[in-house]
């Protein structure tokens, strides 16, 4: 059955998985993106979608996009711990109130249901072995705050207005088309292209920290069976990765690995806002909506490599 899916932030990394996918299975495609993150060349080798040029801090110009669809995938926002450190208002504006007119414009449509790109952020540094939606949240930085807000104003409007919704916390997400040259860039693309050009990666810290490295076909699965997951999943959080855990210096030797090569990182300073151990307890998502993970770390780790070493 062919329906129509709104994607914020589609021109984005994970944004545009989803497009792809979508189109893949047969649904109409209205992306979302203000392209001030996302990219047109995200989406270059795909056609068939609608394209809206708006910011989600616009109301009044998501309403047009959001008429007659069937769901939203709301993965637009200012992503980046150091970036909230930096310009925390900045952040709030996109992440808190972005997504509060996502869902009103959402309510205003009629529309299913919004899947909301939740953040393992939200945790903070908390000593356990595994993160479990039944711990209290206590985020250490105003990105962790604002995708926080986020998940309370989506349980809210399920609440109140009887928009349903689905919180997915993503933990370290990973694959092709991720953009290394951004200053907010993740460790993995990072790492990747500079040992691609035989240059040291920079680890912040000893390189003991260790996460939940998810590949992006996992939370594009995810996000799917979690747009027609039964009632009982309306209204809750859950996390949204592998169980799985790799730290820092494993990943390099991974990477090092993998390009038949030799490459010492460089060590710096720990970095505020930043959480040591970050790892899922995936029981919640398996339980709901019936996931598991499609793809495991090294198939992912050498899928990426091989597209960045396409590249360059």
């Amino acid at each position: 059955m062919t329906e129509t899916y709104v994607v914020t932030g589609g021109a984005g990394f994970i944004g545009s998985h989803l497009v792809e996918r979508l189109l893949k299975d047969g649904h109409r495609v209205r992306v979302v993106d203000n392209l001030s993150t996302g990219k047109r060349s995200n989406l270059a080798h795909l056609s068939g979608y609608e394209f809206y040029e708006v910011s989600i801090t616009d109301k009044d110009a998501l309403l047009p996009a959001f008429q007659g669809a069937d769901y939203v995938l709301h993965q637009a926002a200012l992503p980046s711990v150091p970036r909230s450190v930096a310009d925390p208002l900045e952040t709030n504006e996109h992440c808190v109130t972005g997504t509060l007119n996502v869902l009103l414009a959402a309510r205003d449509a009629g529309v299913k249901r919004v899947v909301y790109a939740a953040s393992s952020s939200a945790y903070g540094d908390v000593e356990a072995e595994f993160k479990v939606e039944t711990m209290p949240p206590s985020p250490l930085s105003p990105y962790g705050v604002a995708k926080l807000a986020g998940e309370y104003y989506c349980k809210a409007f399920t609440e109140c207005y009887g928009l349903e919704t689905v919180c997915l916390r993503y933990f370290n997400v990973f694959g092709p088309r991720q953009d290394p040259m951004s200053k907010y860039a993740a460790v993995i693309p990072l790492f990747i292209t500079s040992m691609l050009d035989d240059q040291p990666p920079t680890i912040h810290g000893d390189g003991l920290q260790s996460r939940d490295f998810t590949y992006i076909d996992n939370v594009v699965h995810g996000n799917l069976l979690a747009a027609k997951a039964g009632s009982a999943a309306a209204g809750e959080t859950m996390n949204m990765a592998t169980g799985g855990r790799v730290n820092l210096l494993e990943l390099v030797a991974k990477i090092n690995h993998a390009l038949d090569k030799d490459i010492a990182p460089i060590h710096g300073p720990e970095r505020s806002g930043d959480i040591k151990h970050s790892r899922a307890d995936i029981h919640k998502a398996q339980s709901l909506l019936h996931y598991e993970p499609v793809v495991e770390f090294d198939t992912g780790l050498a899928r990426t490599i091989d597209w960045y070493r396409n590249q360059s």
